[in-house]
């Protein structure tokens, strides 16, 4: 084995038995990051599955679409625009859930399930540092996972589009309303924002936390990760009749308020708050959770570099 560790460097490289060879830095990520689609299908196949639940109510749904469109049409333009938009809002939310549940249980899981399959021997033997292995691990969660639900997200309002114009035109009701309500530019860059700066730069402390834990556990990860918040927040109840710690974690939980919810869950966003997005850059809790998203990604390195098989 060790001989194959020392040799493989060389190989990947071009190089084979050169003393000099070096592998160029993007790779191991590269390879540590295909370890883990790999090992861990259900990042991507649990939202499209999801995705797919819900087209396929929204195709029953049509059947109704041309009489429920011509109700809409008699409202106000603004209730026009919340009802035709509410159906684009709920798709949204739904893949949202389902990627944090993801991003929860996969973290929960990139280090202790090496550890309890035993599978980390065989990893740690070859040429990949292990901050580059829990790099690798964390982008998942922090990275990957709200950039393709919001790639998913548009394709699946994209097919809701179409589908709904299909069968508009084919009732002789025509598309008035349905594209000139949607917002479709704003709707979509309100997604994105949100997903990289509350899932993907607000999150980033709690699947840190939870990546820490999955490194140190030796069984029941989720115990271990729920159990010391929820401790702190009871002592601190009991000791000084406060809930600073709680109200701290519902704030990380829920998001910073940057959104103009004119349509519920559709986060769509108002034009005259465009500074906010500054103003979120330069919120302290923003870089404080940064910083302990760093530590505890340290930490879960250090735990992984000393810390053998279940």
């Amino acid at each position: 084995m060790n001989t194959q560790s020392n040799t493989l460097p060389g190989s990947l490289d071009g190089s084979q038995g050169s003393p000099s060879a070096v592998l160029p830095a993007t790779r191991p990520m590269y390879w540590s990051l295909r370890r883990e689609f790999w090992e861990n299908r259900s990042i991507y196949i649990a939202p499209l599955a999801a995705a797919a639940v819900f087209l396929f109510g929204f195709l029953i749904s049509t059947i109704t679409l041309p009489h429920r469109m011509e109700a809409t049409l008699a409202l106000d333009p603004e209730k026009q625009r919340e009802a035709i938009q509410h159906p684009f809002a709920i798709a949204a939310g739904l893949l949202m859930v389902t990627q944090m549940l993801v991003g929860i249980f996969y973290s929960l899981d990139a280090l202790h399930g090496e550890r309890r399959d035993r599978s980390i021997l065989f990893w740690k033997s070859l040429p990949v540092s292990d901050f580059t292995t829990v790099l690798a691990k964390a982008a998942i969660p922090i990275a990957f996972l709200p950039l393709f639900t919001f790639v998913l997200t548009m394709a699946t309002q994209l097919i809701m589009l179409l589908l709904s114009s299909v069968v508009l035109v084919a009732s002789g009701r025509g598309l008035t309303g349905l594209w000139t309500q949607l917002s479709w530019f704003q709707m979509s860059s309100g997604l994105l924002y949100h997903l990289v700066t509350v899932h993907a730069l607000w999150h980033a402390p709690i699947y840190g936390w939870l990546l820490l834990v999955s490194g140190w556990a030796r069984r029941m990860a989720i115990v271990w990760a729920v159990l010391p918040p929820l401790a702190v927040g009871v002592i601190e109840k009991i000791a000084f009749n406060t809930s600073h710690f709680g109200n701290l974690l519902g704030v990380r939980l829920s998001g910073p308020e940057v959104y103009s919810f004119n349509v519920p869950g559709s986060m769509q966003m108002d034009p005259m708050i465009a500074m906010s997005y500054l103003r979120f850059l330069s919120t302290p809790g923003l870089w404080i959770g940064l910083a302990l998203t760093g530590a505890f990604l340290a930490a879960a390195v250090q735990l992984r570099r000393y810390r053998g098989p279940i």
